[in-house]
């Protein structure tokens, strides 16, 4: 049963992956710790994905996002719809090799980045540890990685 509920989830990621249509419709909340000690939510849209194992990011390296991560680097991603809700929660990594960074680029990142090589640009990795899964249909499953 959990497999079957699992693929709805990773389905719908990978509906959400990338850059889809003339804007960033593919998003999804990230909650990180801030410096604080606080939660704090911010949408992104989602680069690449493994199904529900792990989720990648782009940003820059001074972002609020990079910062916090390498303070802590717990957190949690939700994507949700009136039909759905994916709860994750793991740990994220900050990556900037130049191979990853290369095969993550996307063009709408020009406006912010001159390029894949750009020593600001980096990859938001998430790593899922555990799920919550939900679907309207009163289906659910939750688990560990």
């Amino acid at each position: 049963m959990n497999q079957e509920i699992i693929a709805r989830a990773e389905k719908i990621i990978a509906s959400k992956t990338g850059y889809i249509g003339n804007g960033m419709e593919g998003y999804c909340t990230l909650a990180l710790i801030d410096e604080n000690g606080y939660p704090s939510a911010s949408t992104l849209t989602i680069s690449k994905a493994d199904g529900i194992k792990w989720i990648t990011f782009l940003s820059g390296l001074g972002s609020n996002k990079a910062m916090r991560i390498k303070k802590c680097n717990r957190g949690s991603v939700c994507i949700n719809s009136p039909k759905y809700n994916i709860t994750l929660v793991g740990t994220l990594e900050v990556l900037t090799e130049p191979a990853i960074k290369k095969e993550m680029w996307q063009e709408p990142l020009g406006s912010m980045f001159s390029g894949p090589d750009d020593p600001q640009y980096c990859v938001i990795r998430f790593n899922t540890k555990r799920y919550n899964l939900f679907f309207d249909d009163g289906k659910s499953a939750e688990g560990v990685l």
